[in-house]
């Protein structure tokens, strides 16, 4: 069995994810099915306005996103405001970062690399700080007796921390840590940084096309090397004077333009196809081409990119929050939430409607919905009520008979 596994892994590997071997854990893929354009790295792809758009949106609407830890009691949920780690998630993560800046650091690594680090600070055994550190730095290994341990690399030190002291949120991989995103998307970041290099070399020349200088008669090579150097100015640098062509001289551009090679539909392509490794919407990334703009449907386009794009990034976090953060004892007793709903906060028509049918049906107090739009409690607001005559709910079913409250 073992011999079938290695033959396998030399003649194109193993099916589904990538292979879990004991040792260093690969973020990307390991061979490329095409050659590369150009270099890419985090600080190049990052110039390319199509991934700094999309790595923008989905990093600061998680960033913006109110969290809690719930503690479950008696089958209801209260926010576990005395726990530690309901403080350092919505409070004070670190010395460094408040909560907003943490959750944003947090969501950049998972969304470049796929992997995103944070080192748990503690004190007397407790848990009092999460200090996110760059993926670029880490090395996640897995050693033979099954143990998982990550290398943090600053400079010429190494430490090395067991998942006890170093908090590890992945997206989907093999079990051990994520596929990266950037890496998978090299080849289509590669080409879009291409792109920008060929439009800035356009245009630092003055978007001047190359071309041929025909003359009708033979020249020696002094005088073509004259005529080099007194005509290079029609197709090198921006000076836009105006040329003088002698003795039956012709110019004729000889490389394609801009519009004849597609350069601006290949860049606009290129939004599209870095949007879908990202799971973007190109419209989310002001790629309108073709497209309606955000207009009246604007909340589909939010809820479709909440639920194909950020709820499994915000599934992965609560869920690593729960299994990695807190005792084994307590797990069961707490719930980690994004609140989404302050992103997709509707306007005050849709808002008034929705705390009125809530309010109605006993489901909402008028003071939590006054709480909800940060006006202060009312005296009896704490009451539920119920459609009919608005009475308090126990006292739906009864009608006052001669001055008093009797059940029908």
């Amino acid at each position: 069995m073992a011999l079938f596994y290695s033959l396998r892994r030399l003649f194109g590997g193993a099916p589904g994810a990538p292979a879990r071997e004991v040792g260093s854990q690969e973020f990307g893929p390991l061979t490329f099915s095409t050659g590369q354009t150009m270099e890419v790295s985090v600080e190049s792809a990052m110039q390319i306005s199509a991934v700094w758009a999309a790595v923008r949106l989905i990093t600061e609407s998680i960033g913006c996103m109110p969290f809690n830890l719930f503690d479950i009691r008696n089958g209801d949920r209260v926010q576990a405001s005395d726990h530690n780690l309901h403080h350092i998630l919505t409070v004070q993560p670190n010395q460094y970062q408040t909560t907003t800046e943490f959750w944003e650091s947090i969501a950049l690594n998972l969304a470049l690399s796929g992997n995103a680090y944070a080192i748990k600070q503690k004190a007397g055994g407790m848990l009092v700080g999460l200090l996110p550190v760059s993926t670029q730095q880490m090395k996640t290994e897995l050693l033979d007796d099954g143990t998982v341990v990550h290398e943090l690399r600053t400079g010429s030190d190494v430490r090395v921390y067991s998942s006890d002291s170093m908090w590890h949120i992945k997206l989907f991989g093999n079990g051990i840590v994520g596929m990266s995103p950037l890496s998978y998307a090299r080849s289509a970041v590669g080409i879009a940084v291409a792109g920008e290099g060929r439009v800035s070399d356009i245009y630092a020349n003055g978007a001047k096309p190359s071309g041929v200088l025909s003359i009708d008669r033979l020249l020696t090579d002094d005088q073509r090397a004259q005529v080099r150097t007194r005509f290079k100015g029609l197709e090198q640098g921006s000076d836009d004077r105006l040329f003088v062509l002698e003795a039956g001289m012709k110019y004729q551009q000889v490389s394609m333009s801009p519009q004849d090679i597609q350069l601006l539909d290949s860049r606009r392509f290129q939004i599209e196809d870095i949007g879908r490794f990202f799971g973007v919407p190109s419209i989310l990334l002001n790629q309108t081409y073709g497209q309606s703009s955000l207009g009246s449907n604007v909340k589909e386009i939010f809820e479709a990119f909440y639920k194909l794009a950020l709820r499994p990034y915000l599934e992965r976090i609560e869920a690593s929050v729960l299994r990695w953060l807190l005792d084994p004892d307590e797990r069961g007793d707490y719930i980690a939430e994004f609140n989404f709903d302050a992103l997709l906060r509707p306007d005050l028509l849709s808002r008034m409607q929705a705390n009125r049918e809530a309010i109605h049906s006993g489901q909402m107090t008028p003071n939590e919905a006054r709480f909800s739009e940060g006006r202060p409690s009312i005296e009896g607001g704490d009451r539920l009520m119920i459609q009919g005559a608005t009475v308090p709910i126990e006292q739906a079913g009864l009608k006052p008979v001669g001055g008093t409250t009797n059940a029908i």
